[in-house]
């Protein structure tokens, strides 16, 4: 579904009730939904893209019974077949290992390609799954129903799929863009506080890296945006969402200069996710620490003043998020950098903030620089 030439995505998800945004790719255009009671709009919404075949509901074990049940309802009341495989997800079995079972299972219900697997959980169960689906019959379709904060504002949307290898994080891919986007509000309201903290980093970063203003929301409003009271935090999560859509839309597979954006804070963030061996910190908490980290470059290259580097710190403690990090050795992490998948040649593109809403890219950051910023946030 496309709007009017030159329409926007705001204005085309003004046009439906909880349509925040269309997303569109070279695998075709999809829908984010957002909003509450959504999911029992699941098998009309899914019928709307024209998948005719079963519904493989791959769910993270936490969601079940009542959430997947409720899910699972929805898609059968708009006439699919369904089936439900319950799995424990996590990032320390984010790997092949796990990614063979939901081979094996999908063998076992002789999957074709006329069926569509849906992905529920957080974001390592989408990640997961997409790839499954991704490489199942080189490729089926996949629904990705997020329940977690973090995989709502970010990874649900892009087609990114992937799992890690002890080398790195999602060194294993492949784009592969759903067919529909479906996040039901009511599934943060059962996340543990750290859970839902570790989301609001990526939403944060929305707001630090391309949108001032919805930087200023998010420092304003912080108390209500964790209590999920009222609309404001409903408008801030399809903020993020359009934000994540328009980039995606332009810059599918991340050639530009657009989409690279979105990893502002990942590279350190990642570097201590896998030095830290996928357990200790939360994606969401990893990637703070990172931000931090990123600022620190940011204003040892005079790029930002000391004051940005702080309102930084001061909006990210705000929701609880971690910015700084013990027991990590500085070699380690600053060698983890070198398998991140934005180096090219051992050059790292770091992506450093110019200003609040405003960020950029730098391949020319001396490694002195990289050592004293990540030594910053070693606590």
């Amino acid at each position: 579904m496309r709007g009017e030439p030159g329409e926007s995505l705001i204005q085309m998800a003004e046009h439906e009730n909880n349509l925040a945004a269309i997303v569109n790719t070279s695998q075709g255009s999809y829908r984010v939904i957002v909003g509450r009671d959504v999911v029992e709009d699941l098998g009309e919404e899914l019928r709307k893209t024209g998948v005719e075949g079963r519904a493989l509901i791959v769910s993270d074990v936490v969601m079940f019974p009542n959430p997947v049940r409720r899910a699972q309802e929805a898609l059968e009341r708009g006439g699919y077949e369904t089936h439900v495989l319950a799995l424990e997800i996590g990032e320390v079995n984010k790997n092949l290992e796990t990614v063979q079972v939901v081979y094996e299972w999908l063998a076992d219900l002789r999957a074709d390609r006329s069926d569509v697997v849906v992905a529920m959980g957080g974001g390592v169960t989408g990640d997961l799954v997409g790839f499954a689906a991704a490489t199942w019959l080189r490729g089926v379709a996949v629904v990705q129903l997020p329940t977690s904060l973090a995989a709502m504002v970010d990874s649900s949307i892009g087609g990114k799929t992937g799992v890690n290898i002890p080398k790195g994080k999602n060194l294993l891919g492949a784009f592969h863009q759903p067919k529909l986007v479906l996040q039901e509000i009511g599934h943060l309201e059962t996340l543990p506080a750290r859970e839902m903290a570790a989301g609001w980093a990526e939403a944060v970063k929305h707001g630090f890296i391309l949108d001032s203003q919805l930087l200023d929301t998010f420092e304003r409003l912080a108390p209500q945006m964790k209590a999920l009271r009222g609309d404001e935090p409903i408008a801030a999560i399809r903020r993020s969402v359009v934000i994540k859509s328009e980039i995606v839309s332009a810059d599918e597979f991340e050639t530009g200069d657009r989409r690279v954006l979105l990893n502002y804070g990942h590279t350190i963030g990642h570097a201590i996710e896998a030095v830290s061996g996928y357990g200790t910190f939360l994606h969401g908490e990893a990637v703070a620490i990172g931000m931090m980290a990123a600022a620190g470059i940011a204003e040892r290259l005079g790029m930002i003043d000391k004051e940005l580097v702080e309102r930084q710190r001061r909006v990210l403690s705000s929701y609880d998020l971690p910015t700084s990090a013990s027991g990590l050795d500085v070699d380690d992490l600053i060698e983890a950098t070198k398998s991140d998948k934005k180096s090219r040649g051992r050059t790292i593109r770091w992506v450093l903030l110019e200003g609040p809403g405003k960020a950029t890219t730098r391949r020319d950051v001396h490694d002195d620089i990289v050592r004293e910023a990540v030594q910053s946030i070693l606590g």
